[in-house]
């Protein structure tokens, strides 16, 4: 784990928090506002199944992290990952994003970096859908957001009554950040409309059983981004890299191999 400092146009100076993990194509991973923890394990298992230097960054804020008061949208993030590119000066990124994540990474996109090759959005957030809102998330109960969130909530919700006083603190103060960022509703309705501008091969990837944004939403999602693909992966909600993570690898993997603007060796076996 790493604190770099950047500095961020229109925010200014800030510390960001990074851990990297693995060598080969770099992916960026963008967690969701259930924070690091949720894409943490799944990075993990990325690096070691694949060629891949993959990153994970704690938005500002999250885990009790500092964050400066200019640093309060969605766009911001965004900013300050490209400036974190800049700053570690990486070349054929694939940027993948989960809920807020993906919302940060469609933001990306419209950035235009060149040092991005290739986007994943993994059940985002963002768009406003006629008929397909996205979930109340600060009005749920733990139990009503793990029956949203998962295919299976029975083996993967977990009862923050059960865990230890500071994660329960942690959590608390994350959903703090998640609003500051996000707003309650999770939604600008600017965005769809902007996303015409996004260039780059984008893939959007959707649980199959996804009721915090269903699967019309994600849809929708890759239809209002140039050129975007959609998959769907069965047995998964909005945290497919909790309940699926083997089958997101190979999706993700294969999107951001194909699109890869460099093909660097692969050590032999």
């Amino acid at each position: 784990m790493t604190v770099h400092s950047l500095t961020v146009p229109g925010i200014g100076s800030l510390e960001l928090t990074v851990t990297e993990r693995g060598a080969g194509h770099p992916f960026l991973l963008l967690h969701g506002g259930g924070g690091p923890l949720t894409v943490t394990p799944w990075a993990d298992r990325f690096a070691a199944a694949e060629h891949a230097h993959v990153l994970t960054p704690v938005h500002p804020g999250f885990n009790a992290t500092p964050r400066p008061a200019a640093l309060d949208s969605i766009a911001g993030l965004a900013a300050t990952y490209v400036a974190l590119l800049d700053a570690l000066d990486l070349q054929d990124v694939t940027v993948v994003g989960n809920s807020i994540g993906g919302w940060i990474t469609a933001e990306m996109a419209l950035l235009r970096s060149p040092r991005v090759s290739s986007y994943v959005l993994v059940d985002a957030v963002g768009i406003e859908v006629p008929g397909h809102p996205v979930a109340d998330f600060f009005s749920l109960t733990p139990a009503g957001l793990a029956e949203l969130s998962y295919h299976d909530p029975q083996t993967y919700g977990v009862d923050p009554a059960q865990l230890p006083p500071q994660i329960r603190e942690a959590m608390a103060g994350n959903r703090v950040a998640l609003e500051a960022y996000a707003g309650r509703a999770m939604t600008d309705p600017t965005l769809a409309g902007r996303l015409g501008g996004a260039s780059a091969p984008t893939l959007v990837v959707w649980g199959e059983t996804d009721r915090i944004a269903d699967p019309d939403f994600g849809r929708a999602f890759a239809a209002a981004i140039p050129g975007a693909q959609f998959t769907m992966l069965p047995e998964a909600g909005h945290l497919p890299q909790i309940e699926t993570p083997d089958a997101l690898i190979r999706t993700v993997w294969a999107f951001a191999d194909a699109h890869a603007t460099s093909k660097p060796a692969r050590p032999s076996a």
